[in-house]
C-alpha cells in the first residue's frame, strides 16, 4: 500500500498543472493533500471520483485559503473533520479516516511565518493537536499522520540550518514539540532508510531555490510503532512539479 501526502499549494492550479493525469500513472492508494484554497464548488470533485478515489474534503471557511483532503482506494469505515476546537477546525486543518486495519490522519499545521501572532497560534495548535493524537493513539494501534507540518525537524532537515534558529519552522520551541510528538510512539518513516542531508520537501519560489536545492523537509508520513515491521519504503519524489512542495510515501 502506498500513502502520499503532498501540500498542493492550491488544488485548482494543481489541477492545471496535470494533477489529475499525474495520479492516474501513480500507484497510490492514498493520498492527502494540504492547501486546497478552494471550496469544493470551486473545482470539480469527479476528477478524483473518476480515477476511483473515495474523498473527504475539508476546506477552511475563509475562500481561498487551507484545507486538507484524504483521497483513497479503499473506502474508509467512518471519519471524523477536525480536532473538536472551532478556531482551527474553522481553518480545515485536519481530517482522520478509520479503514478496517489501520487510521489516516491528514494534517496541515498552521505557518507561524506571518509574525508573533500566528506563531503563537501555531503552537497553540501544535498543544491541541497532540492532545487530540495522544487520545488517538491509545485507542488505535495502527496509525499513520500525514502531511505538512510547518517544522523541519533537525539541522539536517533544512538548508544552511545555522541562518534559520530563530525561523518560523526551525524554531528550538518547534523541535521539541516534534520530539515530544514522535515519544508518543511514532517514526518518520523516512528516516529508516534515508539519512542523507539536503532531502528537501519545500522550496521558496523566491531567489531559484527549487534549482539550488535550498529546501526544507517540512511534510512528513509519521507511522505508529506497532506498524514499523510493516514499512517497506518511504521517499521524496522531488521531481513532482505541481507545488512550491512535492510529495512524500510510505510503503507498507
Amino acid at each position: 500500500m502506498n500513502i502520499y501526502s503532498y501540500n498542493i499549494n492550491g488544488i485548482r492550479a494543481a489541477i492545471n498543472k496535470g494533477l489529475i493525469s499525474w495520479l492516474k500513472t501513480e500507484s497510490c492508494d492514498l493520498i492527502c493533500f494540504q492547501e486546497l484554497k478552494a471550496e469544493i464548488s470551486q473545482f470539480n470533485p469527479a476528477d478524483f471520483t473518476d480515477i476511483g478515489y473515495n474523498p473527504i474534503w475539508n476546506s477552511a471557511l475563509r475562500k481561498g485559503y487551507s484545507g486538507v483532503a484524504i483521497l483513497s482506494k479503499a473506502k474508509p469505515t467512518n471519519y471524523n473533520i477536525g480536532i473538536g476546537v472551532k478556531k482551527f477546525d474553522d481553518e480545515g486543518r485536519v481530517i482522520t479516516a478509520f479503514f478496517d486495519n489501520f487510521v489516516q490522519v491528514a494534517v496541515y499545521v498552521p505557518s507561524g511565518s506571518m509574525g508573533d501572532e500566528r506563531q503563537d497560534f501555531k503552537m497553540e495548535f501544535l498543544s491541541e493537536f497532540y492532545n487530540y493524537i495522544s487520545k488517538l493513539l491509545k485507542n488505535n494501534k495502527n496509525v499513520i499522520i500525514s502531511g505538512d507540518f510547518n517544522i523541519c525537524h533537525k539541522p539536517i532537515d533544512i538548508n544552511n540550518p545555522d541562518k534559520h534558529i530563530d525561523v518560523s519552522g526551525f524554531l528550538p520551541e518547534e523541535r521539541n514539540w516534534l520530539d515530544k510528538f514522535l515519544e508518543l510512539g511514532l517514526i518518520d518513516s523516512f528516516r529508516i532508510f534515508n539519512h542523507e542531508a539536503k532531502q528537501y520537501s519545500w522550496w521558496s519560489y523566491r531567489q531559484n531555490s527549487r534549482m539550488k536545492n535550498l529546501g526544507w523537509r517540512i511534510d512528513y508520513n509519521f507511522v505508529s510503532e506497532n506498524l514499523k515491521p510493516k514499512i517497506n519504503n518511504a521517499k521524496i519524489l522531488q521531481s513532482i512539479f505541481h507545488s512550491d512542495h512535492c510529495p512524500v510515501v510510505v510503503q507498507l
